[in-house]
C-alpha cells in the first residue's frame, strides 16, 4: 500500500469496501456505475492535463519554497487593512480546530449553540462600539457591506421617495476607493445614481435617498458628521457610515451622532491580512431595519423546556427562500473570521480595547509631533491612525522605504499616506522618521517617549460598552482556553461525524490544506503590496487559475469573488456586459429553471435582469418544450440561462447540451452554478456541456472548509468571449481587458483560503480529481439502494441511478403527525446533523454523503435512518408525545430523577449500539423560533441581568 499517496487520504472508501458497495448497489464495475450515471455526449474524452500529484511531505516542501517568495515588509498601507496581534489562544483552539473550521451553517440550532453563542458575542461587540441597536452576524467584507446598505436604504425608502424618483445616492470622495468600485457595480444594475463630492459642501435635494461617509476618512481625518446628517434629515436622507471599528473604542460611535447603518470591517481585530481575506465585514443598523437586514442575524429564544436558546433568528429573510424578491442574494458569512474576531473582543475586553486604541492613537501623534518637527504639512486636524504628509516627491521617499522593508500609501507624487497599528511601537515610528527626514534631506528627529493625544471633545467616546459578563470574565489564556472549548463542545462538526448536507460538500479539509494558514509568511501581506513582493501568492494564482481552466474547459478564471452568490453575481455582470460590448443592452431576460438555487434568480435580479421560471418535468427534470417555448418567446432580448449540473434533484439530465445549444440559438449565454462541481470534475465539465460561465464553491468541491457558515470563495470561470470583462481592482489592476468595476473590496478575493484549494489540487493530481469526484458518485448511490428499501426516492437519472446526491421523501408521513423537521431532529440523537431539509423540495431531506466517508460511517447513517423509519412505524397517528416529536433529547433531560416519556431513556438516547462509545449530546431541546421572532433579542444581556 503506498502510503505517502494523498487520494489513500482523503478518499473514504477501501478497494475491498468498493467491491461490497458495488454488489449492494448492483453494478460490476465502477465504469459500470459511471456509464449509467453520466451521460456519454457530456464524457471527457481525455484525462485533465494537471502536474503529477504530490504526496502531502512533498507538497509541504513545495509551499514552504513559494512562501520564501513572499516578502514581509512593514506594512503602514492602511486603506482599510491593518497589521494585528493574533492571540495564540485563539489560532489555536479556533483557526487550527477542526471542531470550529468544519462545522456547517447553524440551521440546525440544537447543535450548533457554542457557534451561535459567539456570533451573538461578536453582534453585542459590533452593536456597541458603533452604537448601534442591531447588528447581523457578519458580511463579506468592508465595501460588499457599504454596497448592502446603499441597497437596503434604496429599497425602503418611503413611498413619497418613492414616487418622487430619489434614485440619488451621495458618495463622499474620502471613501475608501475599492468601497467606490462595489458601489459603482451594484448601483448600475439597479438605476441608482451616484453623487460623489465633499461632504462639508453637498447640497441635498429631494432626489437623494441616502449617502456614504468614512470614518475616520480615507486620507485619516476624523470629521464630525454631525451637520452632515442633520442636513441628511431634512430631505429624509439616510446615512451610511463605513467606520473603522477599532477606532471606535475611543472616537464617538456613530450611532450617538445619528447614522442610520454603520459598516466596516473586522479585521483589525486580530485577525491576518492574508493578502486581502478572508475577513468578516460588520453591519449594524436601527431595530426599525430588523427585517430588511441583509444576512443573517442570531438571536435568542428559548427550547422546549423553557431554557435560554440561540437560533438564527428571522429565517424567513434568507434570500434563497426570497428567490426573485429577494433584496440582496448573500447566502454565505464569514462565520469563523466573525468567531475569531469576537473572540478578540472577550479575550481583550472594553478596556484592552481602549487601551490598543489609545497606544496607537498617541504613537500616530508622536509621528505627527515629528512630521512637524521635520518642517513636513501632515494635512489632517483630527487623526486616529492615518496622517497624510506633503513631501517633495513620493517616489523618493517610496525608493528609500522599500529599501527598507516599509510599505507606504502614495496617493498623489507628493503625498505620503501613513497608517499605524496594534503592531507599531516607539522604535518604528523613529525608523518612519528617519525615512522621511533622508528623502527630504533634513536632519532626523528621535523620540524617547510617546505623545499622549487629546481628541477634540467633540470626537471622543464617552460612552461605555461591552460591560456584559463574557467581555469582563475570561482575560486569562486558562478561562479563554476553557471558554472556547466550553462552546466548542456544544457543536457538531466534521470531526463528529459525517455532514451530508446535499449541495454542500462537507468532505474533508485534510490538516496539509490548512496548516500553511497559520505561516507569517502567507498571513502578514496587506493586498495593496507592490506585486513583486507577492509572488509566492502570484504563482498561487497562477497555477491555480489554469487549474479551475483546465477542470472547467474554460478559458481564464477570476478569484475575486469571494462567496458563491458573489460569483453567480459576477458572473452574470460579465454576461451584460459581453451583451453591452455588442450593442445589445435590451438584452435583459434571464431564464432560470424551477429547480434551481434560490440564489440564482436573487442574483439576477440585482444584476439588473428580469427573471422567467421556467417548468419542470414530473420526473423533475428541466422541461425542455417549455425552455425552448419561453426561449423563443423571448428571444430577442434574452441575456442568458441559469442551470445547475447535475440538477438540484442529483440528476445528470441527458438533456443538458440540447438545452444550451436552444439558448445559444436565441443568442443568450449560459451561465453554470457550479455547487454541484463536486459530481464533474475529471469526469465532464461546464464547457462540454455548453456553458459559457460558471462559478464554482472552493468551499464545497474545491476543499474550503464552511467555518460555521464561511469563509466562501466563488471564483467565476469564463469562455474566451468573456474573458475581457473579468473583474477589476481600483488599486491593483486584475481581470480583462474591459472589465466590470471591482465585486469584493481585495483584488483576489480571500486570497488566503485559495491556499486550501490550490493544495487539494496538487496533492491529488488529475487522477485523484477524478477518483474523488467518482467515489462521491458511488458513496451516493450506496446510500440511495440502501435507503430506497425504507423511503421513496424522489428523483433518479434514466437509468435509476443518483449523481452526488439525493432527495428522500419524507411527505407521506405527514399522515401521521410526522414532519420532516422530526426526522431531522430526531437525527441529532443518532449523531448526526440533519441533511438538507425541504430544499428543493419541501417535505425531504437531500443527501450527499461526499467521497471523504468510508462505508462504516456510511452504514452508520444509514442504520440510523433505517431506525427512525421504524420509530415512525411504531408511532400512532396524531401523538405528539413520542420520540421522534420529543426529539433532540439533552443530557439533562437522560439524568433528570423524572422521566415522563412513554418510552425507555435508553431508547431517546441509545437507540442503536455504536452511540454508547461515541454519543455527541445537543445543548439545547428543540428551539422555538416563533418564540425568539417574537421578542427579537440579538445581543447579549447586560450586565444587571447577571447580578443576583
Amino acid at each position: 500500500m503506498k502510503t505517502n499517496s494523498f487520494v489513500l487520504r482523503h478518499i473514504g472508501p477501501t478497494k475491498n469496501e468498493v467491491a461490497k458497495m458495488l454488489e449492494t448497489i448492483g453494478v460490476a464495475s465502477i465504469e459500470e456505475l459511471i456509464d449509467n450515471t453520466v451521460p456519454s455526449d457530456i464524457r471527457l474524452r481525455n484525462n485533465l492535463n494537471l502536474p503529477s500529484p504530490q504526496s502531502e511531505f512533498e507538497y509541504m516542501s513545495h509551499i514552504q519554497e513559494l512562501a520564501s517568495k513572499n516578502k514581509l515588509f512593514k506594512s503602514y498601507i492602511g486603506l482599510g487593512y491593518h497589521p494585528t496581534i493574533f492571540p495564540g489562544v485563539i489560532q489555536r483552539n479556533i483557526l487550527e480546530n477542526p471542531g470550529w473550521y468544519t462545522a456547517y451553517t447553524p440551521y440546525q440550532a440544537e447543535i450548533a449553540q457554542g457557534r451561535l453563542e459567539a456570533l451573538l458575542n461578536y453582534q453585542t461587540m459590533v452593536s456597541e462600539l458603533t452604537g448601534m441597536e442591531l447588528a447581523n452576524s457578519s458580511l463579506l467584507d468592508e465595501g460588499t457591506a457599504a454596497a448592502e446598505a446603499m441597497i437596503m436604504l434604496f429599497n425602503t425608502r418611503s413611498r413619497a421617495q418613492k414616487k418622487g424618483n430619489a434614485i440619488q445616492f451621495f458618495v463622499s470622495e474620502e471613501v475608501l476607493p475599492q468601497t467606490i468600485a462595489i458601489l459603482k457595480t451594484r448601483a448600475i444594475p439597479l438605476g441608482i445614481e451616484l453623487i460623489f463630492g465633499n461632504h462639508e459642501s453637498f447640497e441635498f435635494s429631494e432626489a437623494v435617498f441616502g449617502g456614504i461617509v468614512q470614518y475616520p476618512a480615507k486620507n485619516g481625518e476624523v470629521y464630525d458628521y454631525t451637520a452632515f446628517i442633520k442636513n441628511a434629515k431634512t430631505v429624509e436622507a439616510k446615512i451610511v457610515v463605513a467606520a473603522d471599528l477599532l477606532s471606535l473604542a475611543i472616537l464617538t460611535p456613530p450611532g450617538e451622532w445619528g447614522a442610520d447603518v454603520v459598516v466596516g470591517t473586522t479585521q483589525r481585530f486580530g485577525i491576518p491580512l492574508g493578502y486581502g481575506g478572508p475577513h468578516a465585514g460588520y453591519f449594524a443598523t436601527k431595530e426599525a431595519y430588523k427585517r430588511n437586514i441583509p444576512g443573517r442575524i442570531i438571536g435568542v429564544t428559548q427550547d422546549k423546556n423553557g431554557n435560554r436558546a440561540l437560533r438564527m433568528a428571522l429565517q424567513t429573510r434568507e434570500q434563497h427562500i426570497k428567490r426573485e424578491k429577494a433584496t440582496s442574494n448573500i447566502c454565505t458569512a464569514q462565520v469563523l473570521l466573525a468567531v475569531m474576531a469576537g473572540m478578540y473582543a472577550v479575550y481583550h475586553g472594553a478596556d484592552g480595547l481602549i487601551s490598543i486604541a489609545h497606544n496607537i492613537n498617541n504613537l500616530t501623534a508622536t509621528l505627527s509631533e515629528g512630521i512637524k518637527q521635520l518642517q513636513l504639512k501632515q494635512v489632517n486636524n483630527s487623526f486616529f491612525d492615518t496622517l497624510t504628509i506633503e513631501v517633495s516627491d513620493a517616489k523618493k521617499v517610496k525608493a528609500i522605504s522599500e529599501s527598507k522593508n516599509i510599505n507606504f500609501f502614495y496617493p498623489e507624487a507628493n503625498l505620503v499616506s501613513i497608517s499605524l497599528n496594534e503592531t507599531t511601537n516607539l522604535e518604528d515610528v523613529n525608523e518612519i522618521l528617519q525615512i522621511l527626514s533622508e528623502a527630504e534631506k533634513t536632519e532626523t528627529v528621535t523620540f524617547n517617549t510617546t505623545t499622549k493625544y487629546n481628541l477634540p471633545s467633540s470626537l471622543k467616546r464617552s460612552s461605555t460598552f461591552l460591560k456584559n459578563e463574557v467581555f469582563e470574565k475570561y482575560h486569562s489564556e486558562t478561562e479563554m482556553m476553557r471558554y472556547i472549548k466550553k462552546l466548542e463542545r456544544k457543536d457538531l462538526s466534521l470531526n463528529h461525524s459525517m455532514i451530508s448536507l446535499g449541495s454542500c460538500t462537507m468532505k474533508l479539509n485534510a490538516a496539509t490544506e490548512m496548516l500553511p494558514l497559520s505561516w507569517p509568511s502567507w498571513g502578514n501581506i496587506h493586498p495593496f503590496v507592490p506585486i513583486e513582493q507577492a509572488q509566492g501568492y502570484q504563482e498561487i494564482f497562477t497555477n491555480l487559475e489554469q487549474a479551475l481552466n483546465e477542470i472547467t474547459g474554460f478559458s481564464a478564471t477570476s478569484l475575486q469573488p469571494n462567496s458563491g452568490a458573489q460569483g453567480e453575481y459576477s458572473g452574470l455582470l460579465v454576461i451584460k456586459a459581453y451583451h453591452e460590448s455588442r450593442g445589445e443592452n435590451h438584452r435583459n431576460i434571464c431564464l432560470i429553471p424551477a429547480s434551481a438555487h434560490g440564489t440564482n434568480p436573487a442574483s439576477a435580479v440585482m444584476a439588473g435582469l428580469k427573471v422567467v421560471v421556467t417548468k419542470s418535468t414530473s420526473e423533475g427534470n428541466i422541461d425542455v418544450d417549455d425552455l425552448r417555448e419561453k426561449a423563443m418567446l423571448y428571444k430577442d432580448n434574452l441575456a442568458a440561462l441559469m442551470v445547475t449540473y447535475p440538477s438540484t434533484h442529483g440528476v445528470f439530465e441527458s438533456s443538458i447540451k440540447e438545452i444550451t445549444a436552444i439558448i445559444h440559438e436565441c443568442g443568450g449565454q449560459v451561465y453554470m452554478d457550479g455547487a454541484n462541481m463536486n459530481a464533474q470534475v475529471g469526469l465532464t465539465n461546464p464547457a462540454t456541456i455548453g456553458a459559457d460561465v460558471c462559478h464554482l464553491n472552493l468551499h464545497k468541491t474545491f476543499a474550503i472548509p464552511h467555518g460555521g457558515g464561511g469563509p466562501g470563495v466563488g471564483p467565476i470561470c469564463v469562455a474566451k468571449h468573456l474573458t475581457p470583462f473579468l473583474p477589476s481592482n481600483p488599486i491593483i489592476p486584475t481581470g480583462g481587458d474591459t472589465p466590470i468595476e471591482a465585486v469584493s473590496s481585495a483584488p483576489w478575493g480571500s486570497a488566503l483560503v485559495l491556499l486550501i484549494s490550490y493544495s487539494y489540487i496538487k496533492m491529488l493530481g488529475a487522477e485523484g480529481l477524478k477518483q474523488s469526484t467518482i467515489h462521491a458518485i458511488l458513496n451516493a448511490n450506496y446510500l440511495k439502494t440502501r435507503l430506497e428499501k425504507h423511503y421513496p426516492i424522489l428523483y433518479t437519472g434514466e437509468h435509476g441511478f443518483a449523481a452526488h446526491e439525493m432527495i428522500v421523501d419524507f411527505r407521506e408521513f405527514k399522515a401521521k403527525g410526522i414532519e420532516v423537521t422530526d426526522i431531522a431532529k430526531r437525527l441529532m440523537d443518532y449523531g448526526y446533523h440533519a441533511p438538507t431539509v425541504s430544499f428543493p423540495v419541501a417535505g425531504t431531506l437531500m443527501i450527499e454523503p461526499t467521497e471523504s466517508e468510508n462505508k462504516e460511517e456510511l452504514d452508520r447513517f444509514c442504520d440510523a435512518l433505517i431506525n427512525i423509519k421504524k420509530e415512525i412505524d411504531e408511532a400512532e397517528s396524531g401523538d405528539t408525545n413520542n420520540v421522534l416529536k420529543n426529539s433532540p433529547h439533552t443530557q439533562e433531560m437522560l439524568t433528570s430523577d423524572s422521566w415522563n416519556f412513554p418510552y425507555t431513556r435508553e431508547q431517546a438516547a441509545f437507540p442503536l449500539s455504536y452511540l454508547k462509545e461515541n454519543k455527541f449530546w445537543p445543548a439545547v431541546r428543540r428551539v422555538d423560533d416563533a418564540y425568539g421572532d417574537r421578542n427579537l433579542v440579538c445581543s447579549c444581556n447586560p450586565i444587571e441581568d447577571y447580578i443576583a
